[in-house]
């Protein structure tokens, strides 16, 4: 059986962070593992406090698993700490591991940082290079880029942008525009446009999953524009079935 590794915070609600990424990954018919980067205290009204696993502690759950496991494919997403994305960087490097998805995580769905000053650039010159596939929102994209993303062709220009990093392919997520549910993927040399319509609502862990699903995607030996689809068509079938477990935001039904 093919295996994926999420490398990203824990999230008790089970809609977002590691625990839907390895929900994500049943779904998606391979066996998954995780080492998490970080405690959060939230529920679905929101992210309360975060306590992030120290680097020494954190390279060693690494190193433990690796030594046993070799995953198929591994994703990142929430990085709380600066010195665990060069962890993630030299341990990718030490195992010769492959398909890796970054998920440049930023900030919670209502609004509360998620990594530490200096996370960011480490991303960009230690990880997103190694990277075959980065799936930013159209937030983090311009985050990371510096540039306002309004429009498909905004996305288009970051996408371009990112791409210059090193990433193999540049997945923009755009469902948080505000007339248009489009994803765009470029890989160097084209573009794929998905658009999909707006939901009333709001929905938690859409980034996680789409990730997740390209990540297992990967693991079954799919290639990058096939798991592209298959990710928008999950999270879209995931956002229609959605769940209310609590009082706030809905989780994906899957």
């Amino acid at each position: 059986m093919k295996t994926a590794l999420t490398i990203a915070g824990s999230d008790p609600t089970g809609g977002a962070g590691l625990q839907a990424d390895l929900r994500t990954f049943i779904a998606m018919g391979v066996y998954g593992i995780s080492v998490p980067t970080a405690l959060t205290a939230q529920n679905t009204d929101g992210v309360h406090s975060v306590h992030e696993v120290s680097p020494d502690f954190f390279s060693i759950e690494l190193q433990i698993l690796l030594n046993d496991i070799q995953p198929d494919a591994l994703k990142t997403g929430m990085i709380f700490d600066t010195e665990n994305v060069g962890i993630i960087a030299d341990t990718f490097a030490q195992f010769g591991l492959k398909n890796l998805v970054v998920d440049p995580v930023t900030v919670s769905s209502t609004g509360v940082p998620l990594v530490q000053e200096g996370v960011l650039d480490t991303l960009k010159n230690h990880l997103i290079p190694l990277a075959r596939v980065i799936t930013p929102n159209v937030y983090e994209a311009s985050v990371l880029t510096g540039m306002k993303v309004e429009n498909e062709a905004d996305m288009k220009h970051v996408a371009e942008k990112l791409h210059g990093i090193g990433p193999e392919a540049v997945v923009i997520t755009g469902g948080h525009l505000k007339d248009r549910a489009i994803d765009i993927l470029f890989d160097g040399d084209d573009f794929i446009s998905l658009e999909s319509q707006m939901l009333e609502g709001t929905y938690h862990g859409t980034g996680c999953v789409f990730s997740s699903v390209i990540t297992a995607g990967l693991a079954l030996g799919y290639g990058v524009k096939e798991s592209f689809v298959k990710a928008k068509e999950f999270v879209w079938k995931g956002m229609n079935s959605a769940i209310s477990i609590g009082r706030g935001m809905k989780v994906l039904g899957f």
